[in-house]
């Protein structure tokens, strides 16, 4: 097992995540509402991205100019979703609540908040674009 490098994150941890996006703006207002909620701050912003940090990691949204497509399908190969930590059951609840008026929809409603099983609180949410979140209440 390794030791942490002094002064920084651990070896192996999770440096970043990026999501190519067909709508910068749409992206913003789904991803920039959920990561600022989960205590993510605006990190770097250019034309055609921006990206949240927490701690050591941070989330980078792009409209990329090399995009190869403009749809994202979860059930496709590459990323089904991202799993996040959402705090308490009531703080998971909450972002819950007011998903909808950011453009998430929550995904499998008639088993939430069990979903993943009935030791898994969580919510699975899908963007207007198809990426999925998953919440999870510690």
């Amino acid at each position: 097992m390794s030791a942490p490098v002094p002064g920084g994150p651990r070896r192996g941890a999770i440096h970043h995540v990026e999501l190519w996006v067909p709508d910068l703006a749409r992206a913003e207002r789904s991803w920039g509402w959920l990561l600022a909620r989960l205590e993510y701050r605006p990190h770097q912003s250019w034309e055609h991205g921006r990206s949240w940090l927490l701690d050591d990691a941070y989330v980078v949204v792009e409209q990329s100019p090399a995009l190869s497509d403009t749809t994202h399908d979860r059930r496709r190969p590459g990323l089904n979703h991202l799993a996040l930590h959402a705090g308490t059951r009531a703080q998971l609840d909450a972002l819950v609540a007011a998903a909808p008026e950011h453009g998430w929809t929550l995904l499998f409603a008639d088993r939430h908040p069990f979903a993943g099983g009935p030791e898994h609180y969580a919510a699975y949410l899908e963007d207007e674009d198809g990426f999925e979140a998953e919440l999870v209440a510690g």
